[in-house]
């Protein structure tokens, strides 16, 4: 028996808690909130224009409501409204613009960090091309530059080539020049050597014939 009221007192909570729905006090005056229905019983609390109520059952003109806080009382049925109150409304519209606020500012913010670290990148960005430029402009000249000395250094190497060649031929040259010298050095002593030779052998057939030409 306890079994079953217990199974119907959790029905009934069940279908209290189901059938309960969000209602707001209009936005004229505070109400107070009463331990029954009537103006003869106690008040609970005084609950503000535009506050959110759980309603948990209505008639006429009392309704039982359930506060944020938990407490439950009663409230005159035509202060109650399922619609939320511009009151109500102007807070949710002045938070949501107040958070909407921060992140404009903190977008802004965000903007501004942007904006300097895209001028940097830009600047850096510059700096990087006039860079590039640079190094191309060195490279095309060492590239030049490059081919210049290669060319030079193949006209050094040829020219050293002829160089040698005209070298040796000269030494070779002078070595002839050299032999034929001391050949033409040696007919000339041999032809003077001959002459004198010559020379004293008529001498002394001179002498030879003046002395015959004395005797007779």
């Amino acid at each position: 028996m306890r079994y079953i009221i217990f199974i119907c007192v959790c029905i009934i909570l069940f279908c209290s808690t189901v059938q309960a729905e969000t209602m707001y006090v209009g936005n004229e005056i505070k109400i107070t909130l009463r331990t029954g229905q009537g103006i003869d019983h106690k008040i609970l609390a005084m609950i503000k224009p535009g506050q959110e109520v759980e309603a948990l059952q209505t008639d006429d003109d009392w309704t039982q409501v359930k506060l944020p806080n938990g407490t439950e009382g009663w409230v005159l049925t035509r202060f109650l409204t399922y619609d939320k109150p511009c009151r109500l409304e102007l807070e949710i519209l002045k938070k949501k613009y107040e958070t909407l606020s921060a992140q404009s500012s903190f977008l802004l913010k965000e903007n501004t960090v942007y904006k300097e670290e895209s001028k940097r990148f830009h600047t850096e960005l510059s700096g990087s091309k006039e860079m590039l430029a640079a190094v191309s402009k060195s490279y095309d000249t060492l590239k030049k530059e490059s081919a210049d000395f290669l060319e030079l250094k193949s006209k050094y190497e040829l020219t050293s080539s002829q160089l040698a060649d005209q070298t040796k031929k000269a030494e070779d040259m002078e070595e002839e020049l050299s032999k034929l010298l001391w050949h033409r050095n040696i007919i000339w002593f041999l032809s003077g050597a001959g002459v004198l030779v010559f020379g004293i052998l008529i001498g002394y057939s001179a002498k030879r014939q003046r002395r015959r030409s004395s005797l007779l």
